[in-house]
């Protein structure tokens, strides 16, 4: 069964990071996902319109939004980064395929959620944050949010609205600084503990191995989203 293929149209465009820009895309007719997937984008190259070549990005909102919201980090040269910078607009359409991916939140067992991720990456776990936060109290939720700057730090906001309003959510920001360290000073006991690891293919690698050999999670409760 082919993916669906849809057509967005961009409501807004906004650098909220250093190098990170929050992109949002009216919600189209038809169109359904679950906290946690992706989409991938037809992204045309800046020189030659015709070449286009798929880029993946999570979705950030949650599927009750009317908008679909994306946090992009701009790369040098990079060919999203490129069409993003000199001609994504309000009102820019593009194409996408979706939504893909089975990252998602294993709600069947009474476990706690331990959220890490770096840069970017948070944006499958704020999806998570809007869609199940409110439902989820008689679970803890911790998120640890790395970055190696802290003018690269956004959505912080939202946090710490959801930290003062649910007590069963904490956040970290981790600046440069491992986010399994900070995970370990917060959390004494892994046991009733699921994981789940969104970023840099080096961190999810490494903390997927720290979190089976030295916090004992057993490994089906160890999930991971790692860039490409």
């Amino acid at each position: 069964m082919s993916t669906p293929r849809f057509s967005v149209t961009c409501t807004r465009k906004e650098l909220i990071a250093e190098n990170i820009y929050e992109v949002a895309f009216a919600k189209p007719e038809g169109f359904s996902f679950t906290a946690g997937q992706f989409v991938l984008f037809d992204v045309p190259l800046l020189d030659n319109p015709e070449d286009i070549q798929p880029r993946a990005y999570s979705i950030g909102s949650a599927p009750k939004d009317d908008e679909l919201v994306f946090a992009i980090k701009s790369v040098p040269n990079g060919r999203m980064t490129l069409f993003l910078e000199n001609k994504m607009q309000k009102g820019t359409q593009l194409s996408l395929q979706g939504a893909l991916g089975n990252f998602l939140l294993d709600r069947t067992t009474p476990k706690d959620y331990v959220f890490l991720c770096t840069a970017t990456g948070i944006a499958p776990f704020r999806s998570y944050l809007r869609s199940y936060l409110a439902e989820e109290t008689d679970r803890k939720i911790d998120l640890f949010f790395g970055l190696l700057r802290e003018n690269e730090l956004f959505w912080e906001d939202e946090l710490k609205e959801f930290q003062k309003q649910y007590q069963h959510f904490n956040y970290y920001i981790c600046i440069n600084r491992f986010v399994q360290d900070e995970a370990m000073s917060a959390i004494s006991d892994f046991s009733n503990k699921q994981i789940y690891l969104c970023g840099s293919p080096l961190m999810t690698k490494a903390v997927k191995e720290i979190a089976i050999s030295q916090w004992h999670v057993p490994k089906a409760d160890v999930h991971m989203e790692g860039f490409i």
